[in-house]
């Protein structure tokens, strides 16, 4: 089912170079990142339990998120675009993208579904450019 909700790609390499390496294409393509969270390292800070590397980047493309927040303010519970980089192994890392056009369903907004179609084109280009 992961497909319908992100664009997804495995690639090899260091997994902070791939950071790097989606922040880069993220901001090729108009986004910024807002917020980073290592799950990993807060799953044993919190928790005391081990996780391969994860990392959740908060990406936002201001003019996008500004259109869809004037058109239907209850869009705010759905950003940022989460972007998951995820060790699986063997120098294998995960890169799995949210499809705006699957969350905004949530919302069932015609605006709001044409913008999230218009940023799934932006968010496949940066899956491409990996």
């Amino acid at each position: 089912m992961t497909d319908q909700i992100n664009f997804k790609t495995e690639l090899s390499g260091d997994f902070d170079g791939l950071i790097d390496r989606v922040t880069s294409a993220l901001k090729g393509e108009g986004f910024g990142i807002l917020s980073r969270i290592d799950m990993h390292a807060k799953s044993e800070e919190k928790i005391g339990k081990k996780l391969p590397k994860v990392v959740i980047l908060g990406a936002c493309n201001p003019t996008m998120a500004y259109e869809a927040y004037t058109a239907n303010s209850d869009v705010a519970s759905l950003l940022p675009c989460n972007v998951v980089v995820r060790d699986i192994g063997a120098s294998r890392v995960s890169i799995e993208i949210i499809k705006p056009s699957a969350m905004m369903k949530l919302l069932g907004d015609k605006k709001l579904d044409r913008l999230a179609l218009e940023a799934d084109v932006l968010l496949k280009n940066v899956i491409a450019k990996l």
